[in-house]
């Protein structure tokens, strides 16, 4: 890399301004996504409709393996990838923005715009989601004690029946830790990687600085998506057919706020 394409690099990210966001602003930001979905229904509840269903379709893979264990650690790994599935939401928000007309395969307009650094976040969230079912694996495996508990109601003989307090304690611990690494990386690169011309490192050190100068607004902002996403996956997916969307276009107004348009 020559050293005028470093400067012109570094330029570009020392010319990115991150806005201060106030508490009200989270709020705002499902006001709006919740308006995008209803102006893009046809094709923003579409993509909710895939989400559903492939959803769905990994799960009952799970259980037919016999790995119904890892299912609850399989859905709370959705989190972690959920600011990748949604690219194609941004994209549809970002249309609206400039009033362009929308089309199918979102996802795979806006991946095609910068691949190569959308694979750099993705890669680093997959990492993420991969060393939180390795642990929770080695975890069940060396602290969990009993046979192995129905689907049903896995999350009450796991971690509320007070029989297997340490690994309830440590699976917490770790996904805490895990959750918000990827909280902290992700919470507007994706975004900014589909709206700018940027490198992935460049967009992960503005989603941190964001996230730690905006803490207060921020960490709303994840208690909201963990709420509206947690009554997706409690209603056996079925509820993710409109939380999916109301966040993803959120999040494209959170990522506006936060950073600027360019000049």
């Amino acid at each position: 890399m020559t050293e005028t394409t470093v400067a012109e690099q570094q330029a570009r990210q020392d010319a990115i301004r991150i806005n201060r966001v106030s508490l009200e602003q989270p709020w705002e930001w499902l006001d709006k996504g919740w308006h995008d979905m209803i102006r893009a229904r046809k094709y923003s509840l579409t993509y909710g409709a895939v989400i559903v269903l492939i959803s769905g379709l990994i799960t009952l893979g799970f259980i037919n393996e016999g790995l119904t264990f890892m299912v609850p650690f399989l859905i709370a790994g959705f989190y972690l990838l959920a600011p990748i599935i949604g690219l194609g939401l941004y994209q549809m928000s970002a249309r609206l923005e400039r009033g362009e007309k929308l089309h199918f395969c979102h996802f795979l307009e806006a991946w095609k715009g910068n691949q190569s650094q959308l694979g750099v976040i993705t890669a680093g969230l997959l990492i993420i989601m991969q060393l939180w079912m390795m642990s929770n694996f080695v975890l069940f495996a060396l602290l969990y004690t009993g046979m192995h508990p129905p689907l049903d109601n896995f999350f009450s003989t796991v971690f509320l029946s007070g029989e297997n307090n340490i690994f309830a304690l440590a699976s917490i611990s770790v996904g805490f830790v895990l959750a918000g690494v990827a909280y902290a990386i992700s919470a507007i690169s994706v975004p900014m990687l589909m709206d700018r011309d940027v490198d992935g490192f460049t967009a992960i050190r503005t989603s941190v600085k964001a996230v730690i100068e905006n803490w207060q607004a921020m960490m709303l902002w994840a208690g909201l998506i963990v709420m509206f996403i947690a009554l997706g996956l409690m209603s056996f997916y079925i509820g993710l057919f409109v939380a999916m969307p109301l966040v993803g276009h959120a999040t494209w107004h959170a990522y506006r706020d936060i950073v600027p348009p360019q000049d």
